[in-house]
């Protein structure tokens, strides 16, 4: 028998870091209806469901798009049978040029309807929206404040400039999709890597001092770790300072050994 036949509630939304406020309307829920969209995500694709204990389900946006309200609530009626109760958000929109709200689904749905107000922490109000420019700007703080946990990203270990280990210090370098990334700098960080969380400094940004390029990279601290292959996490826990440019690999060595202390 499918999953799907056996949930009785589902709530309905983008879900995008799977925050604080999402986790108000989630917690009501058999399971969760993802409206997925494209790129700069605070928790992209299937990374949602390693925020959740309950089942996922997933629907690009491109694909409902063109639905009519009607049209969007017998989809959810047929895919999910036994379904009797529907928990959104206040400022849930649905169906084409989102045309249906709450009162729509009110109208059109058989089951119960559950609205769940705004939820704000000292008088901040909890939105996706919020914590990715909080995480722009550099704020991790602020940001996994909002979130309800450490703002997180995964990416595949590729293959760096050599400098680091030899001039600098080591680093695992990244390559990342879909996040939304925070702006150029060094942060404080932790690093997981098979399953083991490592404390960790991390820049992301162009190298000024060297080729210009840009990179993600990580120091593991007080550990000679060579990783070359697989994926890692990064968890971000605060900002150290910005990017900038250095006149000699030394200076920026030095700068480097500032930033462990500060770790």
């Amino acid at each position: 028998m499918k999953i799907n036949n056996n949930i009785k509630s589902i709530t309905i939304g983008s879900f995008d870091g799977i925050h604080i406020a999402h986790k108000a309307l989630i917690d009501r829920a058999d399971a969760v209806v993802v409206i997925e969209r494209n790129g700069g995500y605070i928790t992209p694709g299937c990374k949602r469901t390693m925020c959740l204990d309950k089942p996922c389900f997933f629907y690009h946006f491109d694909k409902l798009k063109s639905l009519s309200p009607k049209e969007f609530v017998t989809k959810l009626e047929k895919e999910f049978p036994e379904l009797n109760k529907i928990i959104i958000g206040y400022d849930f929109f649905f169906g084409k040029d989102k045309s249906g709200d709450s009162q729509k689904l009110k109208e059109l749905f058989s089951g119960e309807v559950v609205i769940v107000d705004e939820v704000s922490i000292d008088g901040i109000p909890i939105h996706s929206r919020t914590i990715k420019k909080y995480i722009i700007d550099g704020n991790i703080k602020m940001a996994n404040r909002l979130l309800g946990r450490e703002y997180t990203i995964y990416g595949k270990v590729i293959k760096g400039q050599g400098i680091g280990a030899k001039e600098l210090v080591p680093t695992i370098n990244i390559k990342v999709k879909h996040y939304q990334l925070p702006k150029d700098g060094v942060y404080a960080t932790k690093t997981k890597i098979d399953d083991i969380w490592h404390k960790s400094i991390s820049f992301l940004g162009h190298r000024k001092s060297t080729d210009n390029s840009y990179a993600i990279e990580t120091h593991i601290l007080n550990k000679n770790i060579e990783y070359s292959k697989g994926s890692i996490w990064i968890e971000f826990n605060d900002f150290i300072r910005d990017n900038r440019k250095f006149g000699s690999l030394e200076e920026l060595k030095e700068q480097i050994n500032k930033d462990i202390k500060f770790r």
